[in-house]
């Protein structure tokens, strides 16, 4: 586990200025947002989810997020994995009620009582179903960069994040690089909604 060496943190009043700043400070390294940046996403479930998908295994370090959701009660997310020779985008998460997905689309790899593994050959694909069983509420996806972040990044640097927060707040944006990462924040201050934005990193 790296120990950060560099700590950065700013409050914004403004959503559009503090977003901007994330992905600025966030440059090409691979970043995760909000699907939907009023909900956002609770800190300390993400933690727990991050250490426990690591110990048993579900979830390795070098597995890349392109999609997540935490509730109190249910999980879900698409990593993108390799899998023989080949690159494939695994959802796993909560059984639908709905009708199974037709195998020309996704191949179960995984049947557990309330929860599914599918492996799909297209992240569109794998995106659309994840958000056909969770509606998107609360879910965190993977845009605007060129790859999804690495879950190992996300342990090193989201730990010591957090660690910082100043009040009870939830994710709304963060990217996680090998050297450094950041994230963004929203909760309610006083009756008004603040944003807060971290990095860490190892001073080079």
């Amino acid at each position: 586990m790296s120990i950060p060496t560099a700590l950065a943190i700013r409050t914004f009043s403004d959503h559009a200025e503090a977003l901007a700043h994330c992905i600025l400070r966030a440059g090409a390294a691979p970043r995760i947002l909000a699907y939907d940046d009023t909900v956002g996403c609770p800190v300390e479930q993400a933690l727990a989810a991050l250490e426990w998908t690591r110990v048993v295994g579900i979830l390795p370090d070098d597995d890349l997020l392109h999609a997540g959701r935490l509730t109190s009660e249910t999980a879900a997310a698409v990593v993108e994995r390799k899998i023989g020779d080949t690159r494939r985008w695994v959802f796993l998460g909560p059984r639908l009620d709905a009708a199974p997905v037709a195998p020309i689309e996704g191949e179960h790899i995984l049947e557990e009582p309330g929860v599914v593994g599918i492996a799909f050959d297209d992240r569109a694909l794998a995106l659309a179903h994840f958000l056909r069983a969770t509606g998107g509420a609360g879910a965190l996806l993977a845009q605007l960069g060129r790859r999804a972040p690495e879950l190992r990044h996300m342990r090193r640097w989201l730990a010591p994040i957090v660690q910082e927060l100043d009040m009870p707040r939830r994710l709304i944006a963060g990217w996680f690089a090998a050297s450094s990462g950041g994230a963004l924040f929203v909760g309610e201050d006083a009756g008004e909604t603040t944003h807060r934005y971290i990095e860490v990193g190892i001073d080079s």
